[in-house]
């Protein structure tokens, strides 16, 4: 899982080659902030802002983003809040700079933040939404998630009696077959590289990073 994160700072979207986002905003997300995400417009990528936590269509407000800000490779199809999305391959990639998750010391949680190496940015599968709010439409986003118990990185985070979930690194040779990907496809990539290049130690480094 992950409900917090630093995103790209504009002046290192030419490591991505790509131009800033032309919009504000904060230096680290929280579900409900917006966010930059990065979407397929004709043969490339360009930037959206986006609310992390999707709302779906039929949500009366954006207070759900609150709840929905994960979603489950295993439910993704069939929950209410993200199947339209996942039918209609709305796939997204956030580019990020550290992802934030809470690791557990004698049952008390310290948050640790998740980074490359080489302090380079890099992009997380996401899934994107379009929704009417009081005649206005917004757009939302949320990351997808997969199983990480047995993943050698991330297996250390969340409370000890939960099941360990992880988002999911898209590398850069691989975020266009990921924003043109089927749902076939999308999930086979999910699995794939969840379980083998995503996070990898040799790429990743976990430290505390206490507030």
């Amino acid at each position: 899982m992950c409900a917090n994160f630093k995103p790209l700072r504009p002046e290192l979207s030419p490591i991505l080659d790509l131009f800033p986002p032309t919009f504000d905003y904060k230096s680290e997300v929280y579900p409900g902030y917006n966010s930059p995400i990065l979407v397929k417009h004709k043969n490339h990528m360009e930037w959206r802002e986006a609310i992390f936590g999707l709302i779906p269509k039929w949500a009366e407000d954006s207070k759900i983003s609150r709840h929905t800000y994960n979603a489950r490779l295993e439910t993704v199809a069939d929950k209410p809040s993200f199947r339209q999305a996942w039918r209609n391959h709305q796939l997204a990639l956030v580019a990020v700079e550290s992802i934030y998750e809470p690791r557990y010391f004698n049952n008390k949680p310290e948050l640790w933040a998740i980074e490359r190496n080489d302090d380079q940015p890099f992009t997380v599968a996401a899934l994107y939404e379009l929704a009417q709010q009081h005649d206005e439409l917004v757009r939302s986003m949320t990351m997808l998630t997969v199983n990480a118990d047995q993943h050698p990185l991330m297996k250390h985070f969340h409370a000890p009696e939960d099941e360990k979930r992880s988002v999911v690194v898209i590398p850069a040779h691989l975020r266009m077959e990921w924003l043109t990907a089927d749902q076939q496809i999308a999930r086979e990539m999910l699995k794939e590289l969840g379980a083998t290049s995503s996070f990898s130690p040799d790429e990743f480094k976990a430290y505390a990073a206490p507030r």
